[in-house]
């Protein structure tokens, strides 16, 4: 070998053992708004993760919660954004992947953990490309004081006849306030009323994307129906539920003043070291015995990989990883209430947490209506549920008359509705 040749081949190898420690040696830099999870993931995210991939180093670098997108856009634009990118669901992480900053994961094996419905909030509108790895949903229901219904002697409801039988005998009770919820802040009576209780009517992801495709509109009767019921809220609410905000229901629930909160999964942590009795969970009343149950699983939180990283193969793998059971399991017994997305199998050790998981074993899943692409243009169709609703709660303005506005204000900017 000549002395050349030898040399050009010392180069190879040292380049060759670079490429490969560089592999080994990578460090990954998570952005997040979720800075009350900090702990969680320095204590048993990361170090399980590390302890299998023992050359990849992760950093969790979290942002104020309001701050975040601001933050996290400045350090895009200015090519200092972390390798590994926290995804809010739907159009705030769709502009994202649009201006190229988000990498399209639809090709990593973990992505087939996920159904249609988990990626949606992740998803072009085409369901082309995948560009976040679903981490969590949230499941809307209704949490209840397994006291008080023991003491006025009712049963959990299954159908909504069974549902406002029981709401009648706390009201003749008198002990407690049927419902906690207030109409003060105005997202509880859409997120907590309306698309709550909705999906059982317009048959969950059927009736959503027929709204989508422009197929039914807000004033057919699957879109009207809901507000019905919401109508007949305004009775079990309590004296000064107009005033009401949701730190108040959250207390007046919590202190056991009543014996129904209509909410969902995400009170779980906070409800299990404020109350001082034991709570159960319903998903919402069906409309009759034996009708098909749909709940509001809503895409929550995803995680994807900064196009501009310079560890796409590290990152890959952990995103991977995060498809995975070992940290589905992690992360929904750190966090009980906000539930893996994935197929894989979770044992969680929460008994509340217990209850929400296992309606989608009996219930089909769907998403809050108004939150893919329908609520892109102005009037907002999202923060326009929320005032229809407490409308009609308060009894300012009929169903129907509702259902009416807000077809108006959708049909003018959003195409499939003219």
């Amino acid at each position: 070998m000549t002395r050349t040749t030898f040399k050009g081949a010392l180069l190879a190898t040292t380049l060759l053992s670079a490429t490969a420690a560089t592999a080994q040696d990578a460090e990954l830099i998570i952005e997040s708004w979720r800075n009350d999870d900090l702990a969680i993931w320095q204590d048993k995210i990361i170090p399980a993760f590390e302890a299998e991939h023992p050359g990849i180093k992760v950093k969790f670098t979290p942002s104020a919660p309001a701050e975040y997108n601001a933050v996290l856009n400045s350090k895009l634009d200015a090519g200092s954004a972390g390798d590994i990118i926290t995804c809010r669901p739907f159009d705030a992480s769709l502009a994202l992947y649009d201006a190229g900053h988000l990498a399209d994961l639809s090709d990593i094996e973990g992505m087939s953990n996920f159904s249609d419905v988990a990626k949606s909030g992740w998803s072009t509108d085409d369901g082309a490309a995948t560009y976040c790895v679903p981490m969590a949903s949230v499941i809307h229901g209704f949490i209840y004081n397994k006291e008080a219904f023991e003491e006025v002697g009712v049963e959990v409801p299954t159908t909504e006849e069974e549902f406002f039988a029981v709401l009648d005998a706390f009201k003749e009770d008198g002990n407690y306030i049927p419902m906690a919820m207030g109409t003060n802040d105005q997202w509880e009576a859409a997120t907590m009323g309306y698309n709550n209780i909705g999906p059982n009517y317009w048959k969950g992801e059927e009736g959503r994307n027929a709204l989508i495709a422009g197929e039914q509109k807000l004033t057919d009767e699957p879109w009207i129906a809901p507000f019905r019921q919401l109508a007949k809220w305004g009775d079990y609410l309590g004296d000064g539920f107009e005033a009401q905000t949701y730190p108040d229901s959250q207390n007046i629930f919590t202190l056991g003043r009543a014996a129904i909160y209509p909410s969902g999964s995400w009170e779980i942590s906070g409800f299990n070291t404020q109350a001082d009795f034991e709570m159960g969970a319903f998903p919402p009343p069906v409309q009759a015995s034996g009708d098909t149950c749909y709940i509001s699983d809503h895409t929550d939180i995803g995680i994807g990989m900064n196009a501009a990283t310079d560890n796409p193969e590290a990152a890959k793998t952990f995103l991977n990883w995060v498809a995975s059971s070992e940290f589905s399991n992690i992360f929904a017994n750190a966090l009980p209430g906000f539930f893996p997305l994935s197929n894989a199998a979770v044992e969680l050790e929460d008994p509340l947490a217990q209850e929400f998981i296992g309606w989608r074993d009996s219930c089909e899943s769907s998403i809050r209506s108004t939150y893919q692409i329908l609520s892109r243009g102005t009037p907002n169709l999202e923060n326009e549920t929320w005032n229809a609703s407490v409308a009609v709660i308060k009894g300012d303005e009929s169903p129907e008359d509702a259902g009416a506005r807000l077809q108006e204000g959708l049909a003018s900017w959003y195409a499939p509705q003219q």
